[in-house]
């Protein structure tokens, strides 16, 4: 047996003649009687303490200590009984992602996972603990594909306690725990009208932004973050090496989502309307940390700015500007005096890349080019976000089936 038993209530002295016996401690009657010890594999003494009467019980824990060591299931127990959130919080400050990464972590374990999980002992999770929690999570009215991110937060926080002996198991693999499915919803691009009608709303320094994100496939923060020296008008390439993002201390430059810096087609007519805009409202430089909120500053001459001269925010630029611009071009309703214009998760200026996609595969575009122009980290999530988009697909195989019908007078049987 791993350890020994300590009988606290007696000790052994050596009695007259030399013989030994067994006497009263100080400390008998009082406390815990026994005392299980034994040595980690850290190499450090362990203990528990058992009643009086309990010694069986005492020899029984420490058996399965001894079992636990021999299987590779030991867990250290101080270890077993740090909090879900205790732990959470080490792991976030352990991890190497951008800041934007890390903070959208923390905002999602903090209000939709620590005040459900949060003062659980990390080496008491068992799955019914995580199948509770989807179902509360289920209720609470959130998007499917937002739950499946938040499962997917803490399913990581448990995977790196099992690495770091605070559990034995992560209870998210269990075969009773199902990962939250998100029903993936098909693009529906907008008409060429529509995007039109929406650059219409927005103020004439803005406009190009609808020509960048629908002619050029960028991203909002890409748009909002473009600078002077990302355009090449002589190549007609455009260089999206740079977006703006939010952290909570503000707003920092920073590299394309995944890193994916690229080169993007710069169509004659989007060339002809940066070259007007630069012209009439030019650049202004404007200076950010790089990446972190600490990092070295970078100066930019950006294309659009705010009235103040700085880059905008994304919250503010579309609860100004982008939703009136939606009503302005009938996507959403006109507000009343007073209310606030209705929500529009569906509209947003992801949209317009939607609808560069659209364009591109209608003219024959293959998948894997336009992957690389819209910055997917693999072709295999174009297709499928877009592979419905490619009308043409089932003309052509109407048309190839329909060739073997065609053939000779003679042929009655089919192909």
């Amino acid at each position: 047996m791993a350890g020994h038993i300590q009988d606290r209530w007696y000790k052994t002295e050596i009695g007259p003649g030399g013989k030994t016996r067994r006497v009263k401690t100080e400390r008998y009657g009082t406390g815990s009687r026994y005392r299980a010890r034994y040595i980690g594999p850290d190499g450090k003494e362990k203990s528990k303490a058992f009643p009086d009467r309990q010694k069986r019980q005492a020899e029984l824990w420490l058996a399965n200590i001894e079992a636990d060591m021999s299987r590779g299931q030991y867990l250290d127990p101080k270890a077993a009984r740090t909090t879900f959130q205790d732990y959470a919080t080490r792991w976030l400050a352990s991890q190497t992602t951008d800041a934007v990464t890390q903070e959208g972590t923390e905002r999602r374990l903090r209000l939709h996972v620590l005040p459900y999980l949060g003062a659980r002992p990390m080496g008491t999770f068992q799955p019914v603990h995580i199948r509770e929690w989807l179902k509360r999570l289920e209720g609470s009215g959130l998007a499917a594909s937002y739950i499946g991110i938040i499962y997917t937060d803490a399913r990581a926080v448990l995977s790196a306690g099992v690495d770091d002996g605070f559990l034995v198991r992560n209870p998210c693999a269990s075969r009773s725990v199902r990962q939250p499915s998100s029903r993936r919803e098909r693009v529906v691009p907008w008409t060429t009208d529509r995007v039109f009608a929406v650059r219409a709303g927005l103020p004439q320094n803005l406009r190009p932004m609808v020509d960048l994100g629908g002619g050029c496939g960028l991203r909002q923060g890409e748009i909002l973050g473009l600078a002077v020296d990302a355009i090449d008008f002589e190549a007609e390439i455009l260089r999206v090496d740079l977006q703006t993002k939010v952290l909570r201390q503000g707003l920092v430059f920073a590299p394309p989502k995944g890193n994916k810096v690229r080169d993007v087609p710069l169509p004659t007519a989007v060339s002809a309307i940066l070259k007007d805009h630069i012209a009439i409202f030019p650049p202004v430089a404007v200076t950010l940390p790089w990446r972190t909120w600490d990092g070295p500053k970078v100066t930019k001459l950006l294309l659009f700015t705010d009235a103040a001269g700085g880059t905008f925010r994304r919250s503010t630029f579309n609860e100004a500007l982008w939703k009136p611009a939606l009503a302005a071009g009938g996507v959403i309703p006109v507000p009343r005096r007073g209310q606030r214009h209705a929500s529009a998760p569906r509209d947003g200026m992801h949209a317009l890349r939607h609808f560069y996609a659209s364009v591109l595969l209608d003219a024959g575009e293959n998948i894997k080019a336009l992957s690389e122009y819209l910055g997917h980290a693999d072709p295999a999530i174009t297709l499928r976000t877009y592979t419905h988009l490619m009308p043409s697909s089932p003309d052509r195989t109407r048309r190839a089936v329909d060739a073997l019908y065609t053939g000779p007078a003679d042929r009655p049987d089919g192909p």
